[in-house]
């Protein structure tokens, strides 16, 4: 009789060979082999583990890692062993289309958690889908994912039934940056800077459409290009448009220089953007003082939420080299949902896996429900996170410190 190991990956992108490993193995049938060991089950992660963007990436992988072995000590899935396989996507959309077709070409692959960025994702998720392959992201704001191309105008269409993400999207945290920058720092006059990239130019134009219903004007729109560090002729044009403040649609490499040089200008306004500036980073890429410039995050303050306490506490005590970062939290319950399907896929199956273990965590993953790290984790019908909390950030001292934080209401 064949026998194999069985492995579950969360996604992370690499080029370098998958190495599966188990502590049991079971047959085709899906049953133990009888040994007694444990049928190991590998969660993959995906994030860019190097570059410009890897302070995110290790967070995100040390987390979900922190959710595997929680299981394992607590033997949260009697008969399972879980695992982590960590690649790296250095934040490549060309990257997350080959190695999404490796995870879905290696059959013992049956979950996926990641990746830390929209576009990287929007590679990825056909190949998942067509293979029956869950995905669950800590980290992707895009509508789009998960609502279709069209949402804009109101036509909701969900392109990948196996999608989900534990973060809100950039229709609640665009709308809420607009409105706090408009009704709170009262500001009436933006200039509006993306990245051209899925995440930076999305954001940027549903914070622009809300600032402007508030009553607010875009005085003027410019683009910048990831990797370039020379923002001068946008600086000149912020400077010269009489903008009271700046939004930024794109991540803290850039957006952290932008600032820098349009405050280099004379221009000594506030720069705001999304979760993609929210890093210390951000701040020790200016040179000039970052004072009064704003982020939104999603959720509430890791630190500030007695859900995650134990979260915490814990990975200090694993000692990880790297801290959790922004999305940490929101890494260990994406890590944990695909947790709770496996155990609840086991246990409608008389405490083994079942052969169309893909598909029957894909169906479990849309009805899985717990209080998590971040809150309460659940799904709505586009696999989108029912928990829409959000919060703004702003430079005090040398260091983001949260302003406000709330439930957000269209």
């Amino acid at each position: 009789m064949r026998h194999r190991s069985l492995i579950i990956l969360t996604t992370v992108l690499t080029t370098g060979a998958l190495t599966l490993t188990a502590c049991g193995s079971r047959d085709d049938s899906g049953k133990n082999d009888g040994s007694g060991s444990k049928t190991t089950v590998v969660i993959g992660v995906d994030a860019p583990l190097t570059g410009s963007l890897s302070a995110l990436g290790q967070g995100i992988k040390n987390s979900v890692d922190l959710a595997a072995k929680t299981a394992n000590k607590n033997n949260e899935v009697p008969g399972i062993e879980f695992k982590i396989e960590a690649l790296d996507d250095q934040a490549v959309p060309a990257s997350g289309k080959a190695n999404a077709a490796k995870l879905v070409g290696n059959k013992d692959v049956i979950g996926a958690v990641g990746p830390l960025n929209s576009g990287v994702a929007q590679s990825m998720q056909g190949d998942f889908d067509k293979a029956g392959l869950v995905q669950v992201s800590p980290a992707n704001t895009n509508p789009a994912l998960s609502q279709g191309d069209n949402w804009g105008k109101g036509d909701f269409k969900r392109p990948f039934a196996t999608y989900f993400r534990t973060c809100a999207t950039d229709v609640v945290q665009g709308k809420f940056a607009a409105q706090y920058l408009y009704n709170d720092a009262k500001k009436k006059k933006v200039y509006v800077v993306d990245d051209k990239q899925t995440y930076g130019a999305g954001l940027a134009a549903i914070f622009s459409a809300e600032f402007e219903r508030l009553g607010g004007k875009v005085v003027g729109t410019d683009h910048v290009t990831v990797k370039e560090t020379d923002f001068s002729s946008t600086a000149d044009k912020v400077k010269g448009s009489g903008a009271d403040s700046v939004y930024f649609g794109g991540q803290y490499p850039e957006g952290g220089l932008l600032s820098d040089q349009i405050k280099k200008t004379g221009a000594k306004i506030p720069t705001m953007g999304g979760d993609g500036i929210y890093d210390p980073a951000f701040i020790s890429a200016s040179g000039e003082a970052n004072e009064t410039d704003l982020a939104t995050s999603i959720g509430y303050p890791v630190e500030a939420l007695p859900t995650a306490k134990k979260f915490i506490a814990d990975y200090a005590a694993a000692k990880y080299s790297d801290p959790y970062a922004a999305y940490g939290g929101y890494s260990y319950d994406a890590g944990w949902a695909i947790i709770q399907a496996v155990k609840a896929v086991v246990a409608a199956n008389d405490g083994k896996l079942p052969e169309d273990a893909r598909a029957k965590v894909v169906e479990a993953m849309a009805k899985v429900s717990f209080d998590g790290v971040t809150g309460k984790v659940a799904f709505d019908e586009f696999g989108d996170t029912t928990n829409k909390q959000l919060t703004v950030y702003e430079v005090q001292k040398g260091a983001w410190k949260d302003v406000k934080s709330a439930t957000f209401e269209d």
